[in-house]
């Protein structure tokens, strides 16, 4: 059988767990279709979900089409639990969107999209409630072309052959396969969709299970399975516990085989390996590459996180934009600090952390959807009622041009000095770090200690002491001493470079905040339009022009600082009194748009941060001495980069 590990994404509301149930009781997985309104589908157990109707974790189960084994990971619909969608992508052989047909294509699933770009994940595209009255097949697959990929083309006609003209259309070596004898391969097909070049699409119901069967079909022959490596090699996609509190560490193989009592990590031996369908799991004694588990026994593991030969993946695009401080209403501090690292352990995005000299806990979080979860799960699992503040923005830096950082640490018998180029990057790409550095400048172990120590850290930027981002760190040189170089002066060094290079690029302006926005899309009625373009304009935001999506409703799509949206939500429902509808989803970092304002509130001095300090410390005549950021120019032992 051809064994391949699909996930099932969508926009919330759109019918994807539906689908997932629809799929398990078409293949006999189930012998009765579970409903989410009714609190009984397969892949909401969760009291949680049950409650709310929504996928709120992603779940596992196995089903068996015909000549295809699939397991399929059902991921949370909602934006607020996006980052946890993100986790599952890295693991996927091929991915199905849905998409609703009485919605089409919406803010989150352009998203979406963008994230099964990001990881080149094969997609497949069904268009769910199609027995809604008034949906229009041929309107919603130009929309799918337009807004989506062009390769968005219908597969469930009775003959694909009067497709394969569009399909040519996708790829140049395809097109003149055609045009030489008029037919295309099904493993050229099979190519095109693994290359993300075309996308079969699908329309159906789910919920009356029309469409299933063909979707189905179309995933046991269109899809390839990965091809497994030699070499032992895992991804972690997920973290939980079970209704014990047993750690479940989720992987995915890609190659080798685990067993019980292997080592895959250092000291950290397996205890079983479960394979889950739901709720119920099998104890298994052998896992292979391709298949999923869940491994007992490992701490301090991660999504994300590469084992064996298999590195670490990249830091997720879906990052929280909001930070809010715990009301702990009367409860132990320590009690809720505990239980919310529980919750980070399986969710790292949480962020939580612990203020000893304010006494205060705080959490990031991606929106109040979330917040309310979290709320629930404190009150649920550990039987702590807990409140929290307003919620805050959380902001970013970054530099807008090149420039070198340097840290040197010369206490008495000690010695280290780091140089590193600074340069800005891609917006939404983070922090990356490089060497370019001759190893008669700097050994094999120097390099690595600063390498390490760049990345064991989060650096903050000396405008507000917010996270810095969108920035590379090159190692472009330094000194060390074979007799007084010892462990921890090159951690010293080069944290201090960072710091003294986003000090020198405040002082040349080049500092730059930026805050979260929101892509939104407002609806209201004709008469509301004005009110709501002065709104965002008012906010800072930008829109497109309105459109009519019929009679008297009228649509804005656009962009805003978080910070001005906050609660907006609120406000168009008093003013339309119930009939308008904002939706918003993260559209990730811009500039900010009242920076001094920002920066006068916060009132941050970098210089007196000392955890982060970006003065440097020389010696001389038998004592160190400090030496203020703006003097390394004159003052550092390796010379500076020529300009």
């Amino acid at each position: 059988m051809k064994h391949i590990v699909t996930g099932i994404i969508a926009h919330v509301d759109a019918g994807k767990t539906t689908l997932s149930e629809a799929m398990l009781y078409q293949s006999g997985e189930l012998s009765q279709l579970g409903r989410v309104d009714n609190g009984d589908a397969f892949l909401d157990p969760n009291d949680l979900e049950k409650k709310r109707g929504i996928t709120i974790f992603s779940h596992e189960a196995n089903l068996q089409y015909q000549q295809l084994s699939l397991t399929l990971l059902d991921t949370p619909g909602h934006a607020d639990f996006g980052a946890q969608t993100e986790q599952v992508l890295s693991v996927l052989d091929d991915a199905i969107l849905v998409v609703s047909a009485t919605d089409g294509v919406q803010g989150y699933t352009r998203t979406l999209w963008r994230l099964l770009s990001r990881y080149q994940i094969p997609t497949f595209i069904f268009v769910n409630k199609m027995d809604a009255p008034g949906v229009d097949r041929e309107a919603l697959l130009a929309q799918l072309q337009s807004e989506l990929s062009a390769g968005c083309l219908a597969f469930d006609g009775e003959k694909l052959a009067d497709s394969y003209e569009d399909i040519a259309l996708q790829d140049d070596s395809a097109l003149d396969s055609y045009m030489a004898d008029g037919k295309l391969s099904d493993d050229m097909i099979r190519q095109l969709i693994a290359q993300r070049k075309v996308f079969p699409t699908y329309f159906g119901a789910a919920l009356k299970l029309a469409g299933v069967e063909a979707l189905m079909s179309g995933l046991e022959n269109w899809t390839m399975p990965m091809v497994p490596e030699t070499a032992f090699g895992a991804r972690i996609f997920k973290v939980s516990h079970d209704e014990k509190g047993e750690r479940l560490t989720w992987v995915r193989l890609t190659g080798g085989e685990l067993h019980p009592r292997d080592e895959v990590l250092p000291e950290q031996k397996i205890n079983q390996l479960r394979q889950y369908n739901g709720v119920k799991y099998q104890v298994s004694q052998s896992v292979g590459a391709g298949e999923v588990c869940a491994i007992t026994g490992l701490t301090g593991t991660r999504p994300g996180q590469g084992l064996g030969h298999l590195a670490n993946g990249d830091e997720p695009v879906l990052q929280p934009v909001l930070t809010y401080k715990v009301d702990p209403k009367g409860n132990d501090l320590h009690a809720c600090l505990k239980a919310l690292q529980q919750l980070e352990d399986e969710d790292p995005q949480l962020h939580v952390t612990w203020s000893n000299q304010l006494q205060e806990i705080r959490v990031q979080l991606m929106g109040t959807m979330q917040l309310e979860v979290i709320q629930q799960l404190l009150q649920h699992q550990f039987q702590l009622d807990v409140g929290f503040d307003e919620g805050s923005i959380l902001y970013k830096e970054t530099i807008s041009s090149p420039i070198e950082g340097v840290g040197h640490f010369e206490p008495l018998r000690h010695y280290a000095e780091v140089h590193l180029l600074m340069e800005p990057a891609e917006c939404g790409s983070g922090v990356s770090f490089a060497a370019d550095c001759s190893l008669e400048v700097l050994g094999k172990n120097w390099q690595h200690q600063i390498m390490t120590n760049l990345s064991a850290k989060q650096h903050l930027g000396v405008l507000i002491g917010a996270p810095i981002t969108d920035m590379k760190m090159t190692l472009i040189g330094g000194r060390g001493s074979i007799v007084h170089t010892v462990g921890g002066d090159f951690r010293e060094a080069t944290w201090r470079a960072v710091r003294q290079g986003l000090m020198m690029a405040k002082q040349q302006g080049e500092a730059r905040l930026l805050e979260p926005w929101y892509q939104f899309r407002l609806t209201v009625t004709q008469d509301q339009v004005g009110r709501a373009m002065n709104d965002i304009q008012q906010m800072n935001g930008q829109f497109d022009a309105p459109e009519n999506t019929g009679g008297a409703i009228v649509t804005l799509n656009g962009s805003a600082p978080v910070s001005e949206m906050q609660g907006y939500a609120q406000t168009v429902n008093a003013y339309t009194h119930g009939q308008g509808a904002l939706e918003c989803v993260f559209d990730g970092y811009q500039a900010c748009h009242n920076t001094d304002e920002v920066i006068e509130a916060a009132g941050y001095d970098p210089v007196a941060d000392l955890e982060n300090t970006p003065d440097s410390v020389f010696c001389a005549h038998g004592a160190g001495y400090p030496v203020k950021w703006d003097q390394l120019p004159v003052m550092a032992h390796y010379p500076y980069m020529e300009k």
